[in-house]
């Protein structure tokens, strides 16, 4: 009785959250308690002091966390919550919840805001203080000695450090390199440049390299010293040499180059001399932190933050002794940083933000020559500034995880059960959500335990348990959550990263803004692995699902990925009867099953849905794909065994073009345009996709913005697609709110629309009478070679802009009106943009300030009197680093 009963509590506490969250109705033998779980309720305060956790007089938040042990010591199936009244958390240390800290099946300790509070867990200090530095524009505060921060948050948001282009500081770029660095002798602005900075002020410079090691990645690596005799910058190691001088591995189906030594910077980052409007700069040992204002800023009226910590919570246990049964609600994580790509080991990216740390050959094992370390794949991963480790039924819904340097949250090591639910990630360094770790492809292998418990717990010393399937991360619900502009400081971030795990379900998901691919499962795994050689590596993946998740406006900055990306083995195989035919059916229905998701908005994706190296064993059923790159489905040097049904795509499928998989499956597919109205795409898909689409109803929303409209012309009804549509979200055209509008998720709506109406002229707020302001995201707006930005924290117009790097890039627009006018920006990176309407001659006008600030959202170009009826604008990058559009009034 006794040992059965262990049983069920055990398998109970690891399916039961899950199974309720998604529906399911568990009829298994339950114990009755005699008397029913005693209930307690804490308070805690930003400013609570004590240990009676009362709701007049709280606790600190350890405090609180004290209280909780006590309570659960006396009565460990105790209903115990803890309320957190309104403001801000800072925490001295990490926040760490280990064992004792667990409640039981059934009775999680909850860690809630209390009712009407958005309580703070905080990891940075308020930097006051100020004083401006003569008549430079610069303000100074001072902070601790011991300050080392790569972010800073202002109001909220993340501001650029010191940063310029080597082209803005006069660099002419003859610069050779070497096997350490570079020789800039050929260069006198350069050299003069660096000859100004004393040794250390030399040894903080980082240059960052977009594309370097393949256009998904963005490598950065710090200078080490300049030696003005011999001309020559010595750069960081190990990060140089992993940056430009990456091993070679044979049986590559993918590759990991390396980049050319004498390959320049594409920007300079880390130097006072270096601060522009909007940026900052610490001296950590100075104890000085500076910042430049933006025009119109003014120092006493912002809020800064300066991060102290790393890890803001750290939820870890042991496999012999999990952390188990505990829930976090309503709060916010926030202000911390992430410092390891500030040392000798930098940046060296290699994908998905996993980068070598050590040697040159990390992680190929017996590929490389001389073999590298194993098992393949094991690369370095991001820190997680909140992870939970060895733990069971972690639930975390209605959570903000924002101002964030590493990644969002992190959940590995024998995690079960986890559910995350409803919170937003927004404003992040690195990726939203990293989910298991690179050592632990294959845990039953007894060789790889002792790398399992260095690189994937923090409590490997500890644990006494052998590491088997047990390790294997089990059980993920990651829904209905909103996950947008991450990857800030790292750009190739996916929005979730998905590693090695079982029966891990991400649905329902929001993702956007994103400047690299949507959700990724498998990251390099794959790589020595293809249809003539499949199974050079293995996992323990299996029965994982992606479905329902509405992706759009990603691949930003980086490309070379899609909206859902897939590597390697994906699915654990079934024998018939013979034991050595794999049975086809059962091994898919253990696979990878995309379904039901819908992309868009990704113009140079590669391949929407991308079945990349050694990917095997995925069924794509259901999907939506349009206005989102060259192909929908395909990819290149795959396994095989691929089902393509009932999809409705707007681009080609099947597609390999490095070479063939084993076999694919493909029927019942629908095209549809690039551009879908109504009635192409089933409204049956668009209700099951997004945040919200299921029973869930999310407790946090985002405002509601347009990213697509579908062409007015001759219509009666539009397809309109963004975010944050809820049930009362009005729709305008022009000043009139429409009535009528059928909401098919918080992603989706039908709208009616008269004749003669323009997709600009559609909003979720009313426009100014006389006149149309078009964001910069309008459907309406053509674009040639810009990208898209948004959370730049300048005072963008809707807090976004699109930018062209290369000139001949073009934005043109179709209106109908008397006059428009253009908006965008001044600053020193940008130069001249050339404007002509219906192709008259081009009128050259300079983007460039007088006064060397940065101005957003300012009137750049605005036309003559024009006679009434259509026209057309079509505005031309010509010089500069960057042209920036934030839209048009009409």
């Amino acid at each position: 009785m006794s040992s059965q009963g262990s049983i069920t509590r055990r398998l109970l506490r690891r399916v039961g959250p899950i199974a309720a969250a998604l529906g399911l109705i568990l009829t298994t033998p339950v114990v009755q308690s005699a008397t029913a779980a005693a209930s307690v309720t804490l308070y805690a305060s930003p400013s609570g002091t004590g240990s009676s956790c009362s709701s007049s007089a709280p606790c600190s938040l350890s405090g609180a966390q004290q209280a909780v042990r006590t309570h659960l010591a006396g009565d460990g199936s105790a209903d115990v919550t803890v309320l957190l009244t309104d403001g801000v958390y800072r925490l001295s240390d990490t926040w760490s919840l280990g064992p004792a800290d667990s409640g039981t099946q059934g009775h999680p300790v909850v860690w809630r805001a209390a009712p009407g509070a958005r309580p703070v867990i905080s990891g940075a200090s308020p930097v006051t203080g100020w004083t401006q530095r003569g008549s430079s524009g610069v303000w100074s505060a001072p902070v601790p000695v011991t300050s080392n921060s790569r972010q800073l948050y202002i109001d909220g948001r993340m501001v650029p450090i010191a940063q310029a282009t080597p082209a803005s500081l006069g660099f002419r770029g003859a610069w050779t390199g070497t096997s350490t660095g570079y020789t800039i002798s050929g260069d006198q602005a350069a050299m003069a440049w660096f000859g100004s900075l004393s040794a250390s002020q030399v040894a903080g410079v980082e240059f960052r390299y977009p594309g370097g090691n393949g256009p998904w990645t963005e490598s950065r690596c710090r200078v080490a010293s300049f030696s003005a005799a011999a001309g020559t910058l010595r750069m960081s190691q190990p990060c140089w040499t992993n940056v430009t001088a990456r091993a070679a591995y044979a049986q590559a189906s993918g590759g990991l180059p390396s980049m050319s030594p004498g390959t320049m910077p594409a920007g300079i980052e880390n130097a006072q001399a270096l601060l522009g409007s909007g940026q900052w700069f610490l001296d950590g040992p100075g104890g000085t932190l500076y910042y430049r204002p933006s025009a119109g800023q003014q120092m006493s009226a912002l809020k800064v933050e300066l991060p102290r910590l790393e890890t803001l919570v750290q939820g870890a246990g042991t496999l012999a002794a999990p952390l188990h049964d505990i829930t976090f609600s309503g709060l916010q994580f926030s202000y911390a940083t992430w410092n390891a790509p500030s040392t000798g080991a930098g940046f060296a990216d290699v994908q998905s933000n996993l980068r070598m740390t050590g040697a040159n050959n990390q992680g190929m094992c017996g590929f490389s020559n001389p073999p590298g370390s194993c098992p393949w794949g094991a690369l370095t991963q991001p820190l997680a500034n909140v992870s939970f480790t060895a733990s069971e039924n972690v639930t975390l819904t209605g959570n903000r995880f924002t101002g964030l340097g590493g990644a969002g949250l992190g959940v590995m090591y024998g995690a079960a059960n986890t559910l995350i639910q409803g919170n937003e990630f927004t404003d992040i360094a690195s990726t939203a959500l990293l989910l298991g770790c690179t050592y632990d492809p294959l845990p039953t292998n007894p060789s790889d335990a002792a790398g399992i418990k260095q690189n994937c717990t923090p409590n490997g010393a500890r644990e006494t348990a052998v590491i088997g399937t047990n390790e294997i991360l089990t059980g993920t619900t990651v829904a209905d959550n909103v996950i947008h502009h991450i990857g800030t400081d790292y750009p190739s971030a996916s929005g979730i990263t998905l590693l090695f795990s079982r029966h891990t379900t991400i649905t329902r998901n929001n993702l956007y803004d994103l400047p690299y691919t949507g959700i990724t499962a498998g990251v390099i795994q794959g790589h020595v692995n293809q249809a003539s050689t499949p199974r050079n590596t293995t996992n323990i993946n299996s029965s994982n699902t992606i479905s329902n998740n509405i992706l759009h406006d990603y691949l930003s900055e980086r490309s070379d990925g899609g909206a859902v990306y897939v590597e390697g083995h994906q699915a654990q195989y079934v024998y018939q009867a013979d034991g050595t035919t794999i049975d086809p059916v059962q091994t898919l229905a253990k696979g990878l099953q995309v379904t039901g998701n819908v992309a868009y908005n990704g113009p140079t994706t590669n391949f929407t849905y991308y079945n990349d190296a050694g990917s095997e064993w995925i069924n794509w059923k259901g999907n939506v794909a349009f206005r989102a790159g060259d192909k929908s489905h395909g990819g290149c040097s795959p396994t095989g065994h691929f089902w393509i049904t009932g999809n409705y795509f707007s681009a080609g499928i099947q597609s390999y073009p490095c070479a063939q998989p084993v076999d694919t499956h493909a029927s019942g597919n629908t095209a549809i345009p690039a551009t879908p109205g109504p009635s192409d795409i089933p409204q049956a898909l668009l209700r099951g996709a997004g945040a919200g689409s299921g029973s869930y109803t999310p407790p946090l929303s985002v405002a509601a913005k347009i990213f697509y409209v579908s062409p007015t012309a001759n219509a009666r009804e539009v397809l309109v697609a963004g975010e944050g549509f809820g049930p009362a979200t009005p729709v305008y055209i022009g000043t009139t709110q429409v009535t009528g509008v059928t909401r098919l998720s918080s992603g989706f709506m039908i709208v009616p629309i008269p004749a003669g109406t323009s997709a600009g002229s559609i909003s979720v707020t009313p426009q100014v009478p006389g006149s149309i302001r078009l964001n910069d995201d309008d459907g309406g707006i053509a674009y040639s070679g810009f990208s898209y930005a948004d959370g730049r924290s300048y005072g963008d117009y809707r807090n976004d802009v699109h930018y062209a790097t290369a000139n001949g890039s073009t934005a043109s627009l179709t209106f109908t009106g008397t006059k428009v006018t253009v908006h965008g920006e001044l600053h020193t990176d940008q130069g001249n943009i050339g404007v002509s309407i219906d192709g008259g001659p081009q009128q050259v006008v300079s983007t460039v300030p007088g006064d060397g600030v940065r101005h957003a959202n300012v009137a750049v170009y605005t036309s003559g009197a024009l006679s009434p009826g259509r026209h057309t604008i079509v505005v031309t990058k010509l010089s500069g680093q960057y042209s920036t559009l934030d839209g048009f009034t009409v």
